[in-house]
């Protein structure tokens, strides 16, 4: 059975609008990278931590992507992982950054985050995406399930996660005039955030037509976000789920006590993605000394160099004083950041000391620490 009909009543909404003029939040993203050190296990410990240690600090919300079958990347199931870490943390929103639904059915997409939200009422983000997240091969078998792939269904198919979690349910068009009405989940009393994410102007555009927030993905497409987040302004549409645009920023970051230290940490997972660029075979991730010790090709060495330029990489002081720059620039009060520090090589594999000292010390610099963590708080009904 297909989807062919979806409603909403003009009451009925799966997000409310929420006041933009706040001081500047932090949030996380999260790719659960895997050193050379650990095991998977040992790098899903690792994040629960950097999670709990978010949650304490006051950040907003900790979103974790969807890659696959990279060695360095434990990030495979958002939905799974967005369990494990709400179920150990209180406050933090913990969401996806994002579900890349051409791979995935939309009943499944919404039954999954249905159940979330029931579970953790009012801290579940559902960040959706286009792209696939992964090689053709492995995209293939992704969709052998039958999700549905192509461009044009995407609209669509946003929509219809929209009203399959909704309390009121959808209703499918059946032969002879016939509906059927089905749900996320039984008596549903809330419903995740649902963000548009991209990293291209179609994605602005659809999310500005349908008066959703939206977030491009300035951490690996930074020369696009001024027109993307331009064109999303310029023609967003007023609705009932939301009365103005709303976004935030995403940037990757490596932050110690000294900037030297601070390259030092982010040298591993710029080396990573200049493999990646340059169709080299990946690996885990690097430690520190393993970086260090690794001769890079020019062409590789280029790419890094134009990273060290878009990242933010410094000390404390520095390092904050760039994102609110870029705050400013883009016109946001929430910056979600990427802590891409790997480790020295004597770390304990069940922890990522440095990625969780760059989230304290931008905690120090940008989090009000007399603030009540709950402040943060945004619950998706307003």
């Amino acid at each position: 059975m297909r989807l062919l009909h979806v409603g909403i009543s003009e009451s009925s909404r799966w997000f409310a609008p929420v006041m933009t003029n706040s001081p500047l939040s932090l949030s996380v993203l999260d790719l659960i990278p895997v050193r050379s050190t650990q095991n998977s296990s040992d790098a899903i410990a690792a994040s629960i931590a950097l999670a709990q240690r978010a949650d304490e600090l006051g950040y907003r919300r900790y979103w974790v992507a969807e890659h696959h079958n990279m060695p360095s990347v434990v990030s495979t199931n958002p939905p799974v992982l967005i369990g494990i870490i709400a179920a150990n943390t209180q406050r933090i929103r913990v969401g996806s950054g994002g579900v890349m639904l051409p791979n995935h059915a939309p009943l499944v997409i919404a039954e999954q985050f249905g159940i979330l939200e029931a579970a953790f009422p009012g801290r579940i983000d559902l960040g959706i995406g286009r792209a696939p997240g992964s090689d053709p091969v492995i995209t293939s078998l992704l969709r052998s399930s039958g999700a549905v792939s192509e461009v044009d269904a995407f609209p669509r198919n946003i929509g219809d996660i929209a009203a399959l979690l909704h309390p009121d349910g959808a209703s499918l068009g059946l032969h002879g005039g016939r509906t059927y009405e089905v749900r996320a989940t039984p008596r549903a009393v809330g419903t995740p955030m649902v963000w548009l994410l991209g990293s291209s102007e179609y994605s602005a555009n659809l999310a500005a037509s349908e008066g959703m927030p939206y977030v491009f993905a300035n951490h690996f497409q930074g020369d696009a976000t001024t027109q993307a987040l331009d064109a999303y302004r310029r023609k967003f549409q007023p609705s009932e789920l939301l009365a103005e645009p709303r976004t935030f920023l995403t940037v990757n970051v490596s932050v110690a006590d000294t900037t030297r230290e601070a390259n030092a940490l982010a040298l591993p997972q710029m080396q990573q993605m200049a493999r990646l660029r340059s169709g080299q075979k990946l690996s885990a991730l690097a430690t520190v000394e393993e970086a260090a010790a690794t001769q890079m090709t020019p062409s590789q060495q280029d790419m890094i160099d134009l990273m060290e330029k878009n990242w933010v990489i410094g000390e404390p002081a520095e390092a904050a004083a760039r994102i609110r720059e870029l705050a400013a620039k883009f016109g946001v009060d929430e910056v979600m950041v990427g802590p891409e520090a790997s480790a020295h090589a004597d770390a304990d594999p069940m922890t990522s000391p440095d990625r969780v000292r760059a989230l304290e010390l931008l905690a120090e610099q940008l989090l009000e620490p007399s603030a009540d963590a709950a402040a943060n708080f945004v619950r998706p009904w307003g």
